[in-house]
């Protein structure tokens, strides 16, 4: 099976129309305020309107309020959401658009009964835990956290870049694989050369 892979975080036209020609099949846009990849709609207005036909959007919120989301869904056409917080099960769902559920990985972390609860999420995005950050550290987890066997597509982030996509293809076998600050020059910035080299680390690691 083809991995699949996003790169999230984009805050600049042409960053998001460089990832899509050069393969990726979705783009992350985060709506967090905190963030230093944080977006305004117009800005990710003009970031979805100048994508290819065939790239989805996937917009990342962490304990937003409803009406910030669905001002965000008015306005944009968004494919999937993607909740970074600890959102219940029920307010995921309750915008009838496909979701993914960001899990930040520790020891004790049950990924079985997080599938099980969020059973209705397209996938559960496995991240690096941090006391302080929502995703983009740059850091890697235990991999050996992740059970063989799970009920939910998996999608692996954290600390990844060219030189390990391979080898997360190889000891994972995630349905997706999700990058950011491992694919740029500054926070928010993605590098065209390395966006380059991690799509074609993983369409390498696909056919291995």
């Amino acid at each position: 099976m083809r991995t699949r892979v996003k790169i999230c975080g984009f805050t600049r036209v042409e960053d998001a129309v460089h990832a899509a020609h050069a393969g990726v099949d979705a783009i992350g846009l985060v709506f967090y305020p905190p963030s230093p990849r944080h977006v305004a709609i117009h800005q990710a207005l003009q970031i979805v309107r100048a994508l290819p036909a065939f790239v989805s959007v996937v917009a990342l919120f962490v304990d937003a309020p409803e009406t910030s989301i669905r001002e965000v869904l008015r306005q944009l056409p968004i494919d999937c959401l993607q909740f970074h917080g600890n959102e219940s099960a029920e307010a995921c769902r309750m915008y009838n658009t496909r979701y993914i559920k960001a899990v930040s990985m520790q020891a004790d972390t049950d990924i079985s009964a997080l599938a099980t609860h969020y059973h209705d999420a397209t996938g559960l995005l496995l991240d690096t835990y941090h006391p302080a950050a929502k995703g983009g550290t740059g850091h890697q987890f235990d991999w050996s956290l992740i059970p063989k066997q799970h009920p939910l597509p998996i999608i692996l982030a954290g600390g990844l870049d060219s030189t390990n996509a391979r080898l997360a293809i190889q000891t994972v076998k995630p349905y997706a694989l999700d990058a950011s600050s491992g694919v740029e020059s500054a926070k928010g910035i993605k590098d065209p050369l390395k966006v380059s080299a991690f799509l074609q680390a993983i369409n390498y690691g696909d056919k291995s």
